[in-house]
């Protein structure tokens, strides 16, 4: 288990980018939704020991990862949102430099670790291809083929998804799922299908703060007979977003499809089953302002 206890990090300027953030995760993958700028990569740099947190605790199963980052880096995968590469080093050349450095030293074996993972992510007939030449799908793809070099037994994943083409995205699920049923896995992302398709667990974070945590199925359930909508004119979704909790606000051939969370059914609304998606702007909070533009 990875438990995180009272996390908090200010950066210069008194930008305030994690705020007493606690969560406990379980084997399996977790989601972790928000915006960009919500505090979603400062968390993974911290848990990935790549930066100190002010004040707080992290612990992954017997190892302090604050005190024990050596140790904590020896069973870690990360694949940033952003990485670099060696642009004239060869697909096959890097993982295995990559792969010493994971501690994986014996010739054979790691022969054999990395073919099994260009194939694993597809990237096999490409091998000997420079890096500089990839197209950004086979960038990130790389990138979740290091992250799984040594056999980690926890993995961060940040925005994994970004530049994979539908094939390719359905390809990382599948290989996600497999991964996920004997390690931990965090997957930091805006996409909020891939939690849905993915994830067991999952939390949303706003502003450097976990404003809610639970199951995917269960943040679902628990908006039950509480959406409703309505295709309705611009001047209208302004009357509404002053009256009701719109949530989102979408434009639709001219008009604008409203959703509103409430117990009540407002006037003239139907009830929609809700999803995923409902929940996380209710949190977010954009649905009101985006109305009333």
């Amino acid at each position: 288990m990875l438990k995180i206890e009272n996390l908090n990090k200010t950066y210069p300027g008194n930008i305030k980018a994690l705020i007493n953030v606690s969560i406990s995760i379980r084997k399996g993958i977790f989601g972790l939704i928000g915006p960009n700028g919500s505090g979603k990569s400062s968390l993974m740099r911290t848990i990935a020991t790549l930066q100190e947190p002010d004040t707080g605790s992290i612990e992954f199963d017997d190892l302090n990862v604050l005190k024990q980052k050596h140790e904590m880096r020896k069973v870690l995968g990360y694949l940033p949102q952003e990485f670099g590469v060696y642009p004239t080093v060869t697909a096959e050349n890097l993982m295995h430099h990559l792969a010493v450095l994971k501690g994986v030293v014996d010739r054979k074996q790691r022969e054999e670790h990395v073919s099994y993972l260009l194939e694993l992510t597809n990237l096999s007939a490409h091998r000997k291809k420079r890096l500089g030449g990839f197209s950004g799908g086979m960038k990130q793809r790389f990138g979740i083929a290091q992250a799984l070099l040594g056999k980690p037994r926890i993995i961060i994943l940040d925005e994994p998804t970004a530049g994979l083409d539908p094939h390719e995205r359905n390809r990382f699920h599948n290989l996600l799922s497999e991964l996920g049923e004997n390690i931990t896995i965090i997957l930091s992302t805006h996409i909020i299908a891939d939690v849905k398709e993915l994830c067991n667990n999952m939390a949303i974070i706003k502003k450097g703060k976990i404003v809610f945590q639970t199951t995917p199925n269960r943040a679902v359930d628990s908006f039950e007979n509480k959406i409703w909508s309505k295709v309705v004119s611009r001047s209208e979704a302004q009357l509404f977003s002053e009256k009701f909790n719109v949530i989102s606000s979408r434009l639709q051939y001219g008009q604008i499809l409203l959703k509103i969370l409430s117990d009540d059914q407002p006037p003239g609304f139907d009830h929609v089953n809700p999803n995923l998606e409902d929940v996380y702007f209710s949190y977010m909070g954009v649905g009101k302002e985006t109305a009333q533009r």
